[in-house]
């Protein structure tokens, strides 16, 4: 009697499944209990609920969240208008030096948005600035920029976001057959008239995804806030939290239905994307072989490579300048008759052991839930848009739950769910890393969503036609094919876990700590040198671990350059 075969895809189906709403809905139980909680702020459970926490966000916090909206959707549509020119420029068009433009491209994600922030204060600063205390030097009156604005927070935000957006776009475009442009070019269509209407069609379910990843990530935007919004007296949903969660006695009730209020705004952002993508139909990469031809630009070429030399300038090369030189001073100053050079910084910050432990954590963390999570968010993308698993729909909405709620309250909710879990993993590595993990699957499963759709399916049933089982089909087949944003998604998760703040803020402990909480504190108690000199430290030491890896990972890059 021969035995039944196991279905591996239902079991891998079901456990993904199990496991993503384990990480996710347990939280979110606690969250939403909070929320409701309007008696005692100390007490767990609560003693008293009801909506009073909400009806106060559009009562007292009104500004507050008119600030949130004003900001975030500036930010969004300057970071996707910078992430889809990058992307298009250097994969689609012959610009000089590609490859290397591409690698200089991520930079600006390998610096904490702390980071640039603190670099911009320094820039941009009204009076104690450096381009106004140049201006100022020279004869002039008044300040000549203010980064101290709305304005100067979405810039900050989109600046460093736009190569989240990059990445994200530029995935969906490397996977688009350019015969399809080639076609509309012979047709007569110019350059421009072909990107606006066959390049961007295509691989509008990347820029959607990019899109709405990146307006989640602006409303939850916590940094640049904190650094140039407090002194500005712009308060955002991130700030009024830290306020709540710092006060006496701290009103998490009042922080969770804050952070609650914004999953109402990506419910309506992610109907409209799974809406729009299930309206067309995105398919490019089919049976048929392609290789990529990157349009003839001429002289454009030239100019298309001033933009991006220009981006990287304003988001790496200029804040790092500004901080490398304000963190070897002993008072900051632009004006170099006055200043006062030192290593005295530097001295200071690599002899706080507690600094060295943070970093070699995160790097750790990064490496281990950027391995494991890319592969968790392969399956689960592939469940979402491939399977016909009843409530896959509801299996997305539940992804981008940990999107949708800014990191300082997520951070909270864990926070509390693990210590009414008789798990012993408060304040150690572990707890750390189911977090990372949590928060870090919107960001895969975005990055991966647009490459699965442009994958046909006919490739898949080909396989299982000739009798492959599912888990060698996804073993030859899809996973090849997502070789290009699972890259990118790795790089991402990687990248986001080193310089992850808000959930670390709650979760780390005295055996467990991590580097962008203890930069924060070093902002909070010390002089910008001293900060300035850490954040060096820590971007250095992340750009040395890229390298080691890409040059481990050499075969699989060129691969798929």
């Amino acid at each position: 009697m021969m035995k039944p075969k196991l279905n591996w895809q239902a079991i891998v189906s079901v456990a993904v499944m199990l496991i993503v709403g384990f990480l996710v809905v347990l939280p979110l139980v606690f969250l939403v209990e909070e929320s409701l909680n309007v008696g005692d702020a100390m007490a767990f459970p609560p003693q008293e609920y009801g909506i009073k926490n909400y009806i106060a966000i559009f009562d007292e916090d009104f500004n507050v969240l008119v600030n949130t909206v004003i900001i975030a959707v500036m930010a969004t549509v300057m970071a996707i208008f910078i992430g889809f020119t990058l992307a298009w420029i250097l994969t689609r068009t012959n610009v000089p030096g590609r490859d290397k433009l591409e690698r200089l491209m991520e930079l600006p994600y390998y610096m904490t948005p702390l980071v640039g922030a603190l670099a911009w204060s320094i820039i941009a600063g009204p009076k104690s600035g450096f381009v106004n205390q140049l201006w100022k030097a020279a004869g002039n009156s008044g300040d000549l920029v203010d980064v101290y604005s709305h304005f100067g927070i979405a810039w900050i935000m989109a600046l460093f976001e736009g190569t989240v957006a990059f990445v994200m776009i530029s995935a969906s475009m490397k996977s688009m057959d350019p015969a399809l442009e080639e076609s509309a070019r012979v047709m007569g269509a110019s350059k421009l008239r072909t990107m606006l209407t066959v390049t961007l069609p295509l691989v509008m379910p990347g820029v959607l995804g990019a899109t709405l990843f990146v307006f989640a990530e602006m409303l939850g935007s916590f940094a640049a806030a904190l650094v140039i919004g407090i002194p500005a007296r712009i308060y955002v949903i991130t700030t009024a939290i830290w306020d709540s969660t710092l006060s006496y006695p701290p009103d998490y009730g009042r922080a969770s239905a804050m952070g609650l209020s914004l999953f109402v705004v990506m419910f309506g952002m992610l109907t409209f994307y799974r809406w729009r993508i299930n309206k067309g139909s995105f398919t490019t990469i089919s049976g048929k072989a392609f290789r990529p031809r990157p349009m003839d630009m001429g002289r454009l070429a030239w100019l298309f490579l001033g933009v991006c030399c220009l981006y990287v300038f304003l988001a790496v090369f200029l804040p790092l300048a500004a901080l490398v030189f304000t963190s070897l001073e002993r008072f900051s100053t632009v004006i170099l008759s006055q200043a006062e050079f030192t290593l005295a910084n530097y001295q200071t910050a690599l002899s706080l052991g507690p600094v060295r432990v943070a970093l070699g954590n995160s790097l750790m963390l990064g490496f281990g839930v950027a391995t494991v999570g890319v592969l968790l968010m392969a399956f689960l993308v592939w469940i979402i848009y491939r399977s016909r698993i009843f409530g896959r729909g509801i299996i997305e909405y539940l992804v981008m739950f940990p999107q949708a709620v800014p990191r300082l309250v997520f951070g909270l909710a864990l926070l509390w769910a693990w210590l009414n879990i008789p798990v012993p993993i408060y304040g150690t590595l572990w707890l750390l890393a189911l977090a990372y993990l949590t928060v870090m699957l919107p960001l895969g499963v975005r990055t991966l969503a647009g490459v699965v759709l442009q994958i046909d399916k006919s490739l898949e049933e080909c396989a299982r036609v000739c009798g492959a089982g599912w888990l060698y089909q996804m073993r030859t087949v899809t996973l090849p094919l997502l070789k290009p944003g699972i890259l990118a998604a790795w790089l991402l998760i990687f990248m986001a876990c080193v310089r992850e703040l808000g959930t670390s803020v709650f979760l780390m402990g005295p055996n467990a700590k991590v580097i962008a909480p203890s930069i924060v504190a070093a902002f909070a108690s010390s002089g910008t040198e001293l900060t300035a000199a850490m954040a060096l430290i820590q971007t250095v030491t992340v750009m040395v671990a890229l390298i080691v890896l890409f040059r481990l990972s050499r075969g699989v890059t060129k691969e798929l350059s």
